[in-house]
């Protein structure tokens, strides 16, 4: 289990476009990205940067580098199966195998959820919250690929943390980017169901879990290829925090924050689940405005 969906909550389903020609080896990369461009326009609401980005990837250079010094290349063979993937619904974390997530750069891929960069709020309010104190102690309850642990032990390079999930794959990932970022010495990663197995007390806890009811229509690039156990949590989308919420109490240090993900209508439900552990919160929105986190004191 490790989070969000694509940005809180349903969405209309997305049909495939017909199949454009595909950018063919030779072409100038300006015209082969101007034509990715094209076959993705009902695909992606960012069909330019997808563009860029796959780009970039079958180039082995980054972004900026593309459009600063090889516009007027060859376009590399290797764009065009790209391509053709992320017209089936693919998404662009799992055809370049990254995604980049406040300051780090996070390997994932099938298995793991792909970070979302609405889930920054979370970074955002604990930021905030520790603006004069760093936080020592950290917990992330459905870590995924690592991604809130290992941004905020980035932020913090005196702190430890544990994240925990039932995902082997998500697991795998995270370790992975422990690894990479050079964090494994501070960064301890566990399966387990939620807190369940979890002793002692946190200055920081993130929880990100699936909230999607099940009913509910996702993009086809989300619901056909991200695990279902992190996107879907009961009828209502609020089975994860029924679990969650109760556990708190036990985990939160004295003077720490516990920040929980939201799907954009659930603050009132949620709310009510901390209320009745005597926690209180307060909301935090997104770049977008859509109400995003909780911060539980």
């Amino acid at each position: 289990m490790g989070s969000r969906p694509a940005t809180g909550g349903a969405h209309a389903v997305s049909e495939s476009p017909p199949l454009n020609p595909l950018p063919q080896a030779g072409g100038e990369v300006r015209r082969a990205l101007a034509e990715a461009t094209g076959a993705f326009a009902s695909v992606s609401e960012t069909p330019r940067l997808d563009a860029e980005l796959l780009m970039a990837h079958a180039l082995g250079v980054t972004r900026e580098a593309l459009l600063l010094h090889h516009l007027d290349d060859p376009a590399p063979a290797a764009f065009a199966p790209l391509v053709a993937r992320r017209i089936a619904h693919e998404p662009i974390a799992y055809i370049t195998g990254t995604r980049a997530f406040w300051t780090i750069d996070l390997l994932v891929g099938p298995g793991a959820l792909v970070p979302r960069a609405d889930s920054e709020t979370l970074i955002e309010a604990a930021v905030d919250h520790f603006a004069d104190h760093a936080p020592a102690t950290m917990l992330d309850l459905g870590t995924g690929p690592g991604t809130l642990l290992l941004a905020a032990l980035n932020q913090w390079p005196e702190a430890q943390g544990l994240g925990i999930d039932l995902s082997a794959e998500a697991l795998g990932y995270a370790r992975a980017n422990a690894d990479r970022l050079d964090i494994a010495n501070r960064a301890r990663f566990e399966s387990g169901d939620w807190a369940a197995a979890v002793t002692g007390r946190f200055d920081l806890i993130f929880a990100n879990p699936p909230y999607i009811g099940t009913g509910e229509q996702l993009p086809a690039e989300v619901r056909n290829h991200e695990p279902a156990t992190a996107l879907f949590a009961g009828p209502d989308g609020l089975d994860a925090y029924r679990i969650i919420v109760p556990q708190l109490p036990r985990l939160l240090a004295p003077g720490g924050a516990a920040i929980l993900e939201i799907g954009a209508t659930q603050a009132d439900a949620v709310t009510a689940l901390l209320i009745a552990q005597g926690l209180s919160a307060t909301l935090r929105h997104d770049l977008g405005g859509n109400p995003r986190a909780l911060v539980v004191t």
